[in-house]
């Protein structure tokens, strides 16, 4: 298996990886301008690009996904909720959809609370095993923190959606699970991101204060916390969702 990290505009953090035996490979949250990096790993690493992932459809940055999907014939995902909202045709993605990648096996995880259709990608190495490896938590947990709620104005009730998400579909992954997030220190998707870009299930447990709250002082103390909303938010927004 490989497995790259790319730190982009706006703090945000986006995700190459595949397996090299079988030649299969995925793009995870593409920032726009980034498009022709993926196309120049995956020729190196001798990979085609099976699938382009959007963990949610971002109000921070301009996706570049579907422009990669499009240049290399890949298929464009987003969670199926997402249908009737975005002007285009994307490949729906399911709660527990598992995707394959060769001897990399990818599963969907939805995990609403930043938004309805935010997803996690439980990432599993059938050659080291059968146990997952890694989880892509975009922005459902950070470093230290979790995302913000109130995007769409429904801070209490997505809030509550976020609490139960990361506790019954996260924290009950083994404690030597990595996670690997969609932003770190710098961002205005969630308050207080560390600037380290990855950690695990055990240690986020052991030391995300937020993850040790009751469900009614997390809600109460992630709505107390809310930054200010990303700049051109509406105008980003529209544009990830336009024909």
């Amino acid at each position: 298996m490989f497995f790259k990290q790319l730190q982009t505009k706006e703090s945000s953090l986006s995700y190459f990886f595949g397996c090299g035996t079988k030649g299969k490979s995925m793009a995870v949250d593409v920032v726009a301008g980034d498009e022709e990096w993926y196309i120049e790993e995956a020729k190196k690493a001798g990979v085609s690009i099976d699938f382009v992932i959007d963990t949610h459809v971002h109000a921070d940055h301009y996706s570049g996904g579907r422009r990669l999907a499009q240049m290399v014939g890949a298929p464009y995902c987003l969670h199926e909720s997402d249908k009737g909202r975005v002007k285009f045709d994307f490949e729906p993605l399911k709660d527990g959809q598992m995707l394959n990648l060769g001897n990399v096996n990818v599963e969907v995880l939805h995990t609403p609370g930043h938004t309805p259709d935010s997803v996690c990608l439980l990432v599993t190495d059938m050659r080291r095993g059968d146990m997952p490896w890694f989880v892509i938590t975009g922005d459902t947990l950070f470093v230290g923190s979790t995302g913000r709620p109130d995007l769409l104005g429904r801070e209490q009730e997505m809030a509550a959606q976020l609490y139960d998400s990361i506790h019954a579909r996260l924290l009950s992954l083994p404690n030597e699970v990595e996670i690997f997030p969609g932003h770190q220190a710098g961002s205005v998707c969630g308050a207080g991101l560390s600037g380290k870009p990855s950690s695990t299930i055990g240690f986020e447990k052991r030391w995300n204060g937020a993850l040790s709250m009751d469900k009614k002082s997390f809600i109460e103390a992630l709505i107390h916390e809310i930054p200010p909303r990303p700049a051109e938010m509406d105008r980003m927004v529209a544009a990830n969702i336009a024909a």
